[in-house]
């Protein structure tokens, strides 16, 4: 194998699939980046056995093959040169040659043939979306994620897909978030699928604001086709809690109020968090809301905002975080904010999106 790349083309090429290599693996293998010709691209592909990813760039090949090389010395290598193009070619004994002008640096590297291969998506649907469209469906879901080991079906995103609409649903046992959007196909078969998180991390950070990609299903497997970048992972097995249940009936009891300035309000209640105390006090007038917080051995604070309501006074308490994590994923200038009693969720609906969040005790 013999070519040449600019650098910078090179390195974010390397960066968009070491990503997801596990520093801890106990295979050698899994810490290369398999680096393969194809006619005038070169393709780079990491995988974890869960989740594989690949991306193509544009090479100037001077001799076909390919080679695995150890991620994180490659990824180091590439980003210290100071040249605009680098050279790279192999020799006897998977020695990998990589250099510049005035630079050069040998490197071991392990044969193909060890490298995992990933699975191939033939004959299979095709679910079409735009990637702009999935980017906001995934930053209004994504944050509402369990870690926790014993749900693992909580630990990812249910994609479903019903006819010509895409609904993505996800929750950590405190909060809940929907999110929907129809797409150009109108599918003959329902589909029901859980993406780990981890997958949703490395899509989220390669979806553009404009283009299409290609969603395609095998067995316990997604593939997700960015065009350049490819990403394919496990699924996720087992039965997703059905969220219908707790999705409360549209309340009339409800402010409206500015998003920004109820975001800024929280985050300066937030000041006072401690892990013990994260709740921070909701106060709800007739068209004022007081936010406030007082911990113990710290301090309070209190501040006035203008909504509008015509309703009940309620008292509620919220953990600050909830509310941050979806404020500032919305893009409206005002949200509308449900709350029935203190005992109750509080809810915010808006453009194909439900966000539904259980109260948390005051004192």
């Amino acid at each position: 194998m013999w070519f040449t790349a600019k650098r910078e083309i090179l390195l974010n090429g390397i960066q968009i699939v070491e990503n997801i290599i596990n520093a801890k693996t106990t295979l050698p293998i899994l810490s290369n980046i398999l680096i393969e010709t194809q006619q005038d691209t070169l393709r780079l592909t990491a995988t974890d056995l869960n989740i594989g990813i690949s991306c193509v760039i544009p090479v100037d090949i001077k001799e076909q093959g390919a080679i695995t090389i150890p991620a994180k010395r490659f990824n180091d290598i590439i980003r210290e040169l100071s040249a605009d193009t680098v050279e790279i070619n192999t020799k006897k004994n998977n020695l990998i040659n990589i250099e510049t002008q005035l630079c050069q640096f040998k490197v071991m590297g392990l044969i193909k043939d060890d490298f995992p291969k990933l699975p191939e998506f033939k004959n299979k649907e095709v679910i079409k979306i735009e990637q702009e469209g999935l980017k906001q469906l995934l930053s209004r879901t994504s944050f509402v994620v369990s870690f926790n080991e014993v749900r693992y079906v909580l630990n990812g995103i249910l994609f479903l897909v019903n006819k010509d609409k895409l609904t993505l649903v996800s929750t950590d046992g405190k909060r809940l978030a929907i999110a929907e959007k129809k797409i150009t196909q109108n599918l003959n078969q329902d589909i029901s699928i859980i993406v780990p998180i981890k997958t949703i991390y490395e899509l989220n950070r390669n979806l553009k604001d404009s283009g299409e990609l290609s969603i395609i299903l095998s067995n316990n497997q997604v593939l997700f086709d960015l065009g350049d970048v490819v990403i394919i992972s496990r699924l996720i097995e087992g039965e997703f809690p059905d969220y219908h249940q707790v999705v409360p009936a549209v309340s009339n009891i409800k402010f409206k109020i500015n998003r920004e300035q109820f975001l800024l309000a929280i985050k300066r209640a937030a000041l006072l968090s401690t892990v013990d105390y994260q709740a921070v006090k909701l106060e709800v007038f007739k068209n004022k809301l007081v936010v406030s917080k007082s911990t113990p051995d710290v301090g309070e604070s209190r501040e006035e905002l203008n909504i509008e309501y015509d309703g009940k006074e309620i008292v509620v308490g919220f953990n600050a975080n909830y509310l941050m994590d979806v404020l500032k994923n919305l893009t409206l200038d005002v949200i509308e904010f449900e709350l029935v009693s203190s005992e109750k969720p509080g809810v915010i609906r808006a453009d194909n999106y439900v966000y539904i969040v259980l109260p948390m005790c005051l004192g």
